[in-house]
């Protein structure tokens, strides 16, 4: 079967998608968790010790706090409690800490530092899992041994107002709820006054045991604005009054009871000093955390400093107050500030029952750990590697196959022979699917061994199997075709030994050479750094090819741009065979000849020679507008910030939906009449100036000037660099991906999670709907590959009347995009112990997830513009 370049292409990197799907479910599994708490029930709550037998050890020791209320400020980082901020605007907190009965902590958070894991950390005491971070968009509900289900199990009446994430987790705990939309994120006043409403009527009443609080409004003003936003002191101003109300209604209610209440003041995660969360700086990790009780009383002179503890201690601590059940799958410790008061007996009683519940999670993980290479909380290939190894397998063989089908695939005619049925009916196929059948069978029916691939059906598993087996048949195929017909890497059929430019030349070794930098962690970390050395290096390059074949002859004489004595030649010929022709930018007819230096005015010469100069200036203010990374993201950049009115932004939705239908028609209108190019033309960039458009109302105000310099260097590219020089599609192709990458870097963005700007997914809304915030928060993101993209789309449509140029530029981009991510799933499953696994090279595999996603989404753009091309 005959398949266009394109099409195959696009199949290829649909199963690509597939692939690193199913190698991210194996890679973040659920971690190994403890036994249930059923079974636990039935021990007792510790073994009985050698001496002191008189005493009641096995029981539960009766509860420390009448009442206890969990006050959490999302977002709240440690110095805006315990630094300059905090003295400021928190003046009764600050008292608290200084010269009140309360013990004060910086309590560290693991990664993922969003608000769904920090919440189970909170609760469970224990480390979830890194998947959980994509989980925090719509939480599942929480099986795992925890606090509040313990509360309920006691009898317990608990009351919730705040982020609706609690009542997903724990949808049958509370008496009574009132949750508030986390996600919209550009409403930080009315979030926070749905939930101080409920005070005045909840505090008077003494029906009830837990109060939970959960505050947004200081995070959505760190992601809209930023932690050094005005804002961010009068939200702090806020919650320290509500804080002083919450602390004066527990004192007065002791005075009537003499039972001592508990007041917790926490954050969730802190957040970076662009606002966001995610990653792993020391501004997202270490929150504020204040136990205030009348039970802490402090002598004069006591002065008691902020100590850093884990965020996991906050459960065990919470558990020893209420009177409950330690969380099996707790790995915290007690806060011992909080007993210091009591009796020596009960301190070593309340440490006696934290130690064993310690001792037995550990029994229990321990031949895991052996078994298995994986330890409590990792979710590392559990208990088997076989079905991230098996998933590796996709992405690679896909590369193969593009690799092997580079002769063909950028012959003129942009046609691959693809056997459909042979590799399906060859002695490699059976056997290979043997040997996968074999190991799923032993792997998965042995006693000690568990893991995702296992839990899959027999029928999706085979599913897997048959596919991985075609696969690596039909690279088997293509490599014995490729190497005994002698075309590997040849790029033209009709020329078996191409001449490879300089240009060519720097576009491999740039490729290989950021794929190679993806082993390293600080390569990673900084990425933006190698993308903007490789378009600087490529506008060098560039300037370095215009000079040369403009300016000098061998012997240094001035001479004419190259191709203007062929250039009726290459015309003529085009015209009588367009089927034949390469796949260079060719016009549709003689009256759109190309030009050159002689037929260009005088401006427009000196255009062409300073056209990469230019370039390179607009890139070197686009690195200065955004810092991002690590290393330097401190640093003062250009970027301000300013606010977009919801109505304004909608008309300009409408805007654009009704440009982007406008495009859509004269596409398909392009279908019916297959012989008017100029329709479909037009109708691409149309959608090419709808998305311009969208980008532009999503993008922050200070960004605006990424998208006009992308205006301004796509436009001297096109007209003072691809049209003279006669680049071919793949060259053109690589230098879209080169730039689009760049620009990825140049929004702002980096591999850290926190970046991510999700206030643009609420740009024109005033409520929370899942699916537009999602596709906008996502589209704004990866809003400089997309253009970039669509750009190359429109400009070959436009611009060649070679039927070639889309396959190859399809092919192409297909390649460019899947070299990265199977050589970065290969290098991250032998990193799988590294330091950073988690919070440098697991985020980065996500980003390279939802890239090749993007990929795919694009290939099957371009070939559906390629067949509506053949058509023509």
């Amino acid at each position: 079967m005959r398949l266009g370049s394109g099409a195959f292409a696009a199949c290829c990197v649909v199963i690509e998608v597939l692939g690193v799907a199913l190698f991210l479910r194996g890679f973040f599994p659920a971690p190994v968790r403890s036994s249930s708490r059923a079974e636990q029930r039935a021990e007792p709550a510790a073994p009985e010790p050698s001496a002191g037998a008189s005493s009641n050890w096995t029981k539960l020791p009766p509860p420390l706090f009448k009442k206890v209320v969990i006050m959490l400020i999302d977002g709240l980082r440690d110095d805006f409690v315990f630094g300059s901020k905090g003295v400021k605007f928190m003046p009764y907190t600050t008292y608290l800490v200084e010269k009140g009965a309360s013990h004060s902590f910086v309590a560290e958070a693991k990664l993922p530092t969003v608000t769904m894991p920090r919440i189970k950390a909170l609760m469970t005491g224990s480390l979830p899992g890194f998947i959980d971070v994509v989980r925090n968009l719509n939480s599942p509900e929480l099986l795992e041994d925890n606090v509040i289900t313990q509360a309920k199990a006691a009898g317990k009446r608990i009351i919730f107002y705040g982020d609706e994430t609690w009542v997903k987790l724990f949808p049958k705990h509370f008496v009574e709820y009132d949750g508030t939309t986390s996600f919209f994120v550009s409403d930080y006043t009315e979030v926070d006054d749905n939930v101080t409403r409920h005070l005045d009527k909840v505090l008077k009443r003494g029906d009830w045991d837990v109060l939970i609080l959960h505050y947004l409004g200081l995070d959505h003003i760190g992601h809209v604005s930023g932690p050094s936003s005005p804002l961010i002191g009068h939200k702090l101003r806020e919650m320290d009054s509500i804080l002083m109300k919450i602390h004066t209604s527990l004192l007065s209610e002791e005075r009537e009871t003499l039972v001592p209440n508990l007041l917790v003041l926490c954050g969730d995660h802190g957040m970076s000093e662009t606002g966001g969360h995610g990653a792993s700086s020391m501004e997202e990790l270490n929150t504020a955390l204040i136990l205030i009780s009348s039970a802490f009383e402090r002598k004069p002179g006591d002065i008691r400093r902020p100590k850093h503890v884990q965020q996991t201690d906050l459960a065990a601590t919470l558990a020893i107050g209420l009177g409950l059940p330690i969380p099996g799958n707790s790995v915290g410790s007690l806060l011992f500030p909080t007993v210091e008061g009591r009796p020596v007996r009960e301190q070593l009683r309340f440490l006696h029952l934290n130690a064993v519940q310690l001792s037995k999670l550990l029994q229990e993980n321990v031949p895991s750990y052996e078994k298995a290479g994986t330890r409590s909380g990792d979710g590392l290939f559990l208990n088997g590697s076989l079905p991230a190894h098996t998933a590796a397998v996709f992405p690679s063989q896909v590369l193969s196959l593009l690799l092997l089908s580079i002769p063909e695939a950028l012959s003129n005619k942009a046609e691959l022979e693809v056997p459909l049925w042979s590799p399906v009916f060859s002695l490699l196929f059976y056997l290979t699917l043997l040997v996968l059948s074999a190991l799923h069978v032993i792997v998965c029916t042995s006693a000690e061994s568990s893991c995702y691939f296992c839990g899959l059906s027999w029928l999706t598993a085979g599913g897997v199997m048959v596919l991985v087996s075609a696969l690596l048949c039909a690279v088997v195929s293509a490599l014995a075709k490729t190497f005994g017909d002698g075309k590997f890497l040849s790029k033209n059929s009709a020329h078996p030994k191409p001449r490879w430019s300089e240009l060519d030349v720097l576009i491999l070794l740039g490729t290989m050479g950021h794929v190679l930098s993806l082993g390293a962690s600080s390569f990673i970390e900084e990425e933006h750094q190698t993308w903007y050395f490789l378009i600087n290096t490529l506008c060098l390059a560039l300037c370095h090819e215009i000079y040369r074949n403009c300016l000098l002859r061998d012997d240094s004489e001035p001479q004419q741009c190259p191709h203007v004595e062929e250039e009726f030649i290459r015309t003529a010929a085009a015209l009588q065979d367009r089927s034949t022709g390469c796949d260079t930018l060719e016009p549709h007819g003689v009256s759109r000849s190309l030009t050159s230096l002689d037929t260009l005015r005088g401006y427009e010469k000196w255009m062409v020679l300073a056209s990469p100069w230019v370039i390179l200036t607009c890139c070197r203010l686009l690195r200065s507008l955004n810092q991002t990374g690590v290393q330097w993201a401190h640093r003062p950049d250009l970027g301000h910030w300013l606010t977009r009115g919801v109505i304004e932004a909608r008309f300009v939705h409408v805007f654009v939906l009704g440009i982007l239908f406008t495009g859509t028609k004269d596409l398909l209108k392009s279908q019916v009449i297959a012989t008017d190019v100029t329709i479909k033309t037009v109708g691409l960039w149309e959608i090419y100036s709808g998305l311009v458009l969208l980008a532009a109302l999503l993008f922050r105000p200070h960004n605006l000037p990424v998208l006009v310099f992308s205006l301004l260097i796509q436009t001297i590219m096109t007209k003072f660099i691809w049209k003279p020089l006669r680049h071919d599609a793949a060259e053109i192709t690589i230098m879209h991906y080169w730039f689009g990458q760049a620009f990825f870097y140049f929004q702002g963005n980096s591999n850290n999670i926190a970046t991510v700007d999700i206030s643009a997914g609420f740009v024109g809304l005033d409520t929370y709907i899942e699916v537009p915030a999602v596709f906008l928060t996502a589209f704004a993101t990866f809003a400089g590959p997309v253009l970039w993209a669509s750009h190359l789309v429109s400009f070959l449509s436009s611009e060649t009347s070679s039927g070639s140029a889309l396959s190859h530029a399809c092919f192409c981009y297909a390649l460019i995009c899947s070299f990265p991510v199977s050589a970065y799933i290969i290098l991250v499953t032998s990193l799988r112990y590294h330091l950073f696994i988690w919070s440098v090279f697991s985020p980065k595999l996500l980003y390279e997830g939802m890239h090749i996603l993007i990929t795919a989404a694009i290939c099957v753009f371009f070939t559906a513009m390629d067949q509506t091309n053949t058509k023509s």
